[in-house]
């Protein structure tokens, strides 16, 4: 008789009930018999599974906006997120992705037009400590990473993680052994220094001596030749940003930058040559260059002219070369300068 009766689905809001309570049930850990907490386990998997195909649809159908709406409200007006984040690594690796797309879901659904998740993560900031150390962890780096990009999508949020101790960690991240997660630590790395513009200029201005010093040294200088590549190309990308140009009008007034983005030029990567181009563009386009600046430009004149002549890109590009117009001829009229 039973099977002739299906139970009626639960709502949005009794699905995320039913979830806490399985989550406190999996955090508290207590149950000794094991076929029980497998049980438990399993309904727990189900039911963050349920949770997706709400936010998301089921294959089936589209998402219902106010049952979204439900489950999001449900969801942030108790700790359930805490949990779920504290939680994960209980889950199996299924339940653990589903966790995963839940998690960055609810960073975007509005409540009234609001985006309570941006709330919530205010006032329980910590859970960014979790997020940002789960890149030390093999398993988790990857579920956890992906999160936190989620999260710092909220200004505040983002603000939080550059302004910490957190930022400092990213420089050892991107060069973990595990080319997976470094690469996943360079993605956040490279949202937090990009997203917000505002927030990233005055993170850059105030933190400048440090993390330049960091950038050059661990990235620009790395022996990994993805490191390198990344990170001359992130560094274009933010130098050429209008909201970071007193950044950039300090950086390219440094001799060492020089000589670091001199000694990429050589590289034998052609890749890195552009990217590097694209900076060092910005030096010989400086109309205040120092004067130490002046005279290594001068001293490498007929190198770097020598290597521009050869410079091409693969495909045609009008404003690349237009570029390289521009340099050679600011670097030769250095050296009529120097003589008059």
């Amino acid at each position: 008789m039973k099977g002739l009766f299906k139970s009626k689905p639960k709502t949005p809001v009794e699905l995320v009930r039913q979830t806490r309570d399985l989550l406190m049930y999996a955090q508290r850990n207590s149950d000794t018999r094991e076929s029980k907490r497998e049980e438990k386990m399993m309904e727990l998997g189900k039911s963050i599974r349920d949770l997706k195909s709400i936010l998301y649809g089921n294959g089936q159908s589209e998402p219902v906006s106010e049952d979204c709406s439900q489950l999001t409200q449900e969801f942030f007006r108790e700790n359930t997120l805490r949990l779920l984040i504290n939680c994960v690594p209980k889950l199996n690796l299924e339940a653990r992705k589903d966790a995963t797309q839940v998690v960055a879901n609810l960073q975007r659904q509005q409540v009234q037009s609001r985006l309570i998740a941006c709330d919530y993560l205010e006032a329980n900031i910590d859970l960014m400590d979790i997020l940002v150390s789960g890149y030390e962890n093999t398993d988790m780096a990857l579920h956890y990473g992906t999160m936190l990009r989620e999260c710092i999508r909220h200004q505040s949020v983002a603000r939080y993680v550059l302004e910490t101790e957190h930022m400092k960690k990213f420089f050892d991240y991107i060069q973990l052994p595990n080319f997976d997660i470094a690469a996943d630590a360079a993605a956040t790395f490279k949202e937090l220094l990009t997203r917000h513009k505002s927030t990233v200029a005055e993170f850059l201005s105030k933190n400048y001596d440090w993390f330049f010093a960091e950038y050059n040294s661990k990235l620009l200088e790395s022996s990994n030749y993805i490191t390198r590549r990344q990170a001359i190309k992130l560094l274009g990308d933010i130098l050429l940003d209008r909201s970071n140009s007193a950044v950039m009008t300090r950086y390219v007034s440094s001799r060492d930058n020089l000589r670091i983005l001199m000694n990429l030029l050589r590289e034998s990567s052609k890749s890195i040559q552009i990217e590097a181009f694209h900076v060092f563009k910005l030096f010989a386009a400086n109309q205040n260059k120092p004067p130490d600046i002046v005279s290594i430009l001068v001293a490498n004149r007929s190198k770097l002219l020598r290597l521009f002549a050869d410079f091409k890109t693969d495909k045609e590009d009008e404003q690349f070369e237009a570029d390289k117009t521009q340099v050679v001829k600011e670097i030769a009229a250095l050296e009529t300068k120097e003589l008059s």
